[in-house]
C-alpha cells in the first residue's frame, strides 16, 4: 500500500465524513499512530453523544459504530485507565 497524506482539517472535525468505518482510519497508510489516536477519540466522543441521544428517544444511526470505535482503538492505546476516566458516558480522561 502506497502511503497518501491526508489534510487532517476534516477528520478532527467529522471523522464520520472523512472515514466510512474505523477500520478505515487505523489502517490509512497517512496517518501517524498519534493521528489515528486522535480521530478515533474524537470520533469516540460523537458516537457516545449519538447513543446518548438515542437514548433519549432520538432516533439513531449506526448503533454499533461505538463498540466498533472502541475495539479499532484499543490496540492504538492499550485499552482505557478507567481509574482517569470522567463518569459520563464520554469518559472524559480526568
Amino acid at each position: 500500500m502506497t502511503s497518501r497524506s491526508i489534510n487532517l482539517e476534516e477528520p478532527l472535525r467529522n471523522p464520520g465524513a472523512t472515514f466510512a468505518t474505523p477500520e478505515e482510519v487505523v489502517s490509512h497508510p497517512g496517518l501517524t499512530r498519534e493521528q489515528k489516536v486522535e480521530i478515533l477519540k474524537l470520533w469516540e466522543y460523537d458516537a457516545a453523544e449519538a447513543e446518548v441521544a438515542t437514548e433519549e428517544g432520538m432516533p439513531g444511526d449506526d448503533e454499533d459504530l461505538l463498540r466498533r470505535i472502541l475495539v479499532t482503538l484499543h490496540p492504538l492505546t492499550r485499552g482505557t485507565d478507567v481509574s482517569r476516566t470522567g463518569p459520563t458516558k464520554q469518559h472524559a480522561l480526568l
